[in-house]
């Protein structure tokens, strides 16, 4: 890990930075709504990347500041499968509550979160850590998500703002932890 001062607060990222890494968050169309894929690779352990994801307290660093993302949960938060997390943000001035349950806890392999209560019609976030054969680690999120009026509202807002946030949370990885 790169020598950084811990962070409650998500940091400034040049847009220049942010649109290179907004070319590398795909998101697809499936039968049931959208899928979202990114994919990065860090030169820390798997287990090292895995307990800084496992640590809900660091979400707020790895949100852009103009959501306003608040956890309101108690921290810290013990996960492990079934636990459940609050969250408040705001988006286009909207103020959002929005729950998730950990379907899924596999140190340090991989965890799922899915929304119980939010923006969309449903959210499955899956986040995997494998450790390549020259030793980094590879980092993959897959959201499979819904929204009501998609053929509509997800081109108009959706897609672009998701880029967006998965952008900036890219940025903030690369300047944690040393990319491979």
């Amino acid at each position: 890990m790169k020598p950084t001062a811990p962070r409650s607060e998500a940091p400034a990222i040049p847009s220049s930075t942010l649109q290179q890494h907004v070319a590398a968050v795909s998101i697809d169309a499936t039968p049931r709504g959208y899928q979202l894929t990114t994919r990065q690779r860090f030169a820390e352990p798997r287990e090292q990347l895995f307990a800084f994801f496992g640590d809900a307290g660091n979400l707020a660093a790895m949100t852009p500041a103009y959501l306003h993302f608040r956890i309101l949960t108690p921290l810290p938060i013990r996960m492990q499968t079934g636990t459940l997390i609050d969250y408040r943000l705001r988006l286009r001035r909207i103020p959002i509550r929005w729950r998730t349950r950990i379907r899924a806890w596999e140190p340090p392999h991989r965890f799922i979160d899915e929304q119980l209560r939010g923006p969309y019609r449903f959210w499955h976030h899956q986040h995997q850590f494998v450790t390549l054969e020259d030793g980094t680690t590879e980092m993959t999120d897959v959201v499979d998500y819904g929204v009501t009026c998609g053929a509509v509202v997800h081109p108009l807002w959706v897609s672009g703002e998701l880029k967006r946030i998965f952008a900036f949370r890219r940025a903030t990885l690369a300047e944690r932890f040393l990319t491979a």
